[in-house]
């Protein structure tokens, strides 16, 4: 009451809407497994869903193939849709999301019934989510993301450690054993070891036969 009314000049401006507006549903099919389970957990019965199986040949020679669900149809009745949000919530593959586009409305009621195509158009007016908190933990997918880049990561690293070890080990194999400019021939006698000295021994030596050298002190006075 104490501000003045601005009338927002609806269609010339859009409005502003909140990140998480409930407008259509938007179908990101390449993600889509044709699991059914947005179909079965509809409370309204809205969701039309059609496919059929392809076979895929195996890979390897003597493999077995596989089949897999194709897409053909899936669409939203927007006339009996109540905007729960129940389809979005259990899809396990993230292919539903909430668009805040809202001028869908038709003249009649059979037109509120979209196909994929149209679903498909309303994926691009997705708003980004929102960012995490600072201390928030990291999504599963994106821990187990990235243990698998890490764990590669270390075995492409092996490899080229073992790589360049055998590298170096060829380098090694192809060196001559003695250089070019040496003419010595070789021999198989063994080198003998270098002389070295006795150890001292404790025992005394035993008494020599050599006379002692005189003694250059003169004899004492008066000794006959």
């Amino acid at each position: 009451m104490t501000k003045r009314t601005v009338t927002e000049q609806y269609p010339e401006a859009q409005p502003e809407l909140p990140p998480r507006s409930r407008g259509v549903i938007g179908l990101f099919e390449e993600n889509c497994t044709v699991c059914m389970l947005c179909a079965r957990e509809c409370p309204d019965w809205c969701i039309y869903i059609d496919s059929h199986k392809e076979t895929v040949p195996a890979a390897a020679p003597g493999g077995r193939d596989r089949s897999r669900n194709v897409l053909d149809r899936f669409a939203i009745d927007f006339s009996l849709c109540m905007y729960c949000g129940i389809c979005i919530e259990v899809c396990p593959f993230d292919a539903l999301f909430w668009s805040p586009e809202f001028e869908y409305a038709e003249t009649d009621i059979r037109d509120l019934t979209h196909e994929r195509d149209k679903l498909r158009e309303w994926m691009w007016t997705v708003p980004a989510p929102p960012a995490l908190d600072p201390g928030a933990e990291d999504p599963k997918e994106l821990v187990a993301a990235r243990k698998t880049a890490d764990k590669l990561a270390a075995q492409q690293e092996a490899a080229r450690t073992a790589e360049t070890h055998a590298d170096e080990q060829a380098r090694a194999a192809e060196r001559p054993t003695r250089p070019m400019g040496d003419s010595r021939q070789q021999t198989d006698q063994p080198i003998p070891p270098p002389d070295r000295p006795s150890p001292p021994s404790d025992r005394p030596e035993p008494p020599s036969d050599r006379p002692e050298p005189a003694s250059d002190q003169p004899e004492e006075e008066g000794r006959e």
